[in-house]
């Protein structure tokens, strides 16, 4: 009996995982800032789980210009959806976020990272499992380490977390731009059963839990 619940689990699992039901959707009605723009803003790379979720709740976050859905920390040179999602280059799905740091700071992306998914979970988020799914924080340069090392500390002084955090905390080398169906993908595909069944409700646990790092809604 406990073998063929868990078979109906992870079958319940993979229907809404991160790795299907994918569209190509249009996401043109976003206003987009250009490349010009986007380079005078400061950038981070986080991964922590599906890109899908992670994008939206760092778009939530007030300070946030830009977040843009892709692959980063594998071994292989190139990477695209079909190679990372069959574990074939050892990339996590990330996101690069662009940030105005007069209004948001590295430190406080870091907490909203931690505050919108469980680290202690091994190369795991929700449903979506493999190395792909693992979380990760990438990087630039000496005083972003220690921030992150720093916030990790604290963290398990806290004891914040239940289990030990296995977040990789690893030097950013190279971010690749997933494919363009996967940009803005919760705004643009809110009737996909994932993101009605696992990111909104990762999305509005963040808001919830972190009002005051949010952006205010135009009326």
């Amino acid at each position: 009996m406990k073998s063929i619940y868990s078979t109906v689990l992870t079958l319940i699992f993979f229907t809404i995982s991160c790795n299907s039901n994918t569209t190509n959707k249009d996401n043109s009605h976003k206003e987009q800032l250009t490349q010009e723009q986007l380079e005078t803003y400061e950038t981070a790379y986080f991964a922590s789980g599906c890109f899908w979720c992670v994008e939206a709740i760092f778009e939530s976050v007030k300070g946030v210009k830009e977040v843009v859905s892709g692959y980063a920390g594998g071994k292989a040179s190139t990477a695209n959806y079909k190679l990372v999602s069959a574990g074939r280059t050892d990339h996590a799905e990330a996101v690069k976020v662009y940030y105005d740091a007069k209004v948001v700071s590295y430190k406080t992306l870091v907490k909203v990272f931690f505050g919108s998914h469980d680290p202690t979970t091994l190369n795991r988020q929700g449903p979506d499992a493999g190395r792909q799914y693992r979380s990760a924080i990438f990087y630039k340069n000496a005083k972003e380490k220690q921030i992150v090392e720093t916030y990790i500390n604290q963290l398990k002084k806290d004891k914040v977390f239940n289990g030990e955090i296995t977040t990789e905390v690893v030097k950013y080398t190279a971010f690749y731009d997933a494919e363009g169906y996967h940009q803005d993908y919760e705004a643009n595909n809110p009737n996909n059963p994932y993101i009605k069944g696992v990111s909104i409700p990762r999305l509005k646990r963040f808001q919830k839990k972190f009002p005051e790092l949010l952006k205010k809604k135009a009326h």
